[in-house]
């Protein structure tokens, strides 16, 4: 696989996660090095094709299939301050991705090794050639790297493509009003010419950007609505994700259905936090509309 070019500095190594890379005074910097047996090799040898040497990495957030390789790449490793811990530790990895320490297969990519981060940023800073966005939401410090030369962001896991949403049911988030918040400010500046760069899916600009967030959005506001049907009938957190996935279609599996679980369970924190649903017991915990 080669690498796609972005304006003067940038280029993009495909994979799921893609790879940016920077150029940034004479050097390169990898943004999300990503997963896989071989693929620190790989970004070695493109980065020597360009005739130059890894000088930094940076990450959007801390989930294993985005940093898992970085301890294989000499050169430190850039995070902001909410992701670091979740990075450092293979614990607080399947914490925040299953809730608990979670059976070897249920994670989509599991990675039981520590991975060091060297520093710390916060959202507005300047760093190597790119500014650190905030694009919360699907995780807590979900960051895109903002690049004016080039005219581009990477956007991490702010949104994902429409085969990836397909595929499972729904769009992996922590907290469902910040990820759409994330949506909103990639529209404006898909609306001001910026070309986005997601992790899992295809580049886009324009009104093809437009409508990837678009999908991404009215998929979070219609499970909103469909949990809030499905919960006329009290159910389990379980048979909410059934549902749904039901719902859309998608092949159940006990690995898709743990994968459902955490943001389902962030939007039922959402509506009960506003008063919309309550929390029952009948054989389990269960939930339901609320009824006036």
């Amino acid at each position: 696989m080669g690498l796609r070019k972005f304006g003067d500095s940038a280029y993009l190594y495909p994979g799921s996660p893609s790879t940016l890379i920077r150029v940034f005074d004479g050097m390169a910097v990898l943004i999300d090095p990503g997963h896989g047996s071989g693929r620190h090799k790989d970004l070695k040898r493109e980065v020597r094709k360009l005739g130059l040497e890894i000088k930094a990495q940076l990450a959007t957030h801390g989930h294993a299939d985005h940093v898992s390789v970085a301890p294989k790449i000499d050169a430190p490793l850039f995070m902001h301050r909410f992701e670091f811990s979740i990075a450092e530790s293979p614990l607080n990895r399947e914490l925040l991705t299953f809730g608990s320490k979670a059976p070897k297969g249920f994670l989509v990519f599991q990675f039981p090794e520590e991975v060091k981060v060297h520093a710390v940023f916060e959202w507005g800073d300047e760093l190597l050639g790119v500014k650190a966005i905030k694009l919360n939401g699907h995780s807590p410090g979900m960051t895109g790297f903002l690049d004016e030369e080039n005219g581009l962001i990477y956007t991490g896991d702010a949104f994902f493509g429409e085969r990836v949403i397909e595929a499972v049911g729904l769009p992996y988030l922590v907290e469902p009003e910040l990820f759409k918040a994330s949506i909103i400010q990639l529209q404006n500046y898909a609306e001001k010419g910026y070309t986005l760069i997601p992790s899992h899916g295809k580049t886009v600009s324009g009104k093809e950007a437009l409508e990837i967030l678009d999908f991404n959005l009215k998929r979070v506001e219609e499970a909103e609505e469909l949990i809030l049907e499905l919960l006329r009938t009290p159910m389990s957190l379980d048979e909410l994700a059934f549902r749904v996935m039901e719902h859309y279609g998608i092949e159940i599996t006990p690995q898709k259905l743990a994968l459902n679980l955490v943001p389902l369970r962030a939007f039922v924190a959402k509506l009960y936090n506003e008063g919309v649903i309550e929390a029952t017991v009948d054989n389990g915990l269960k939930w339901k509309v609320r009824r006036e």
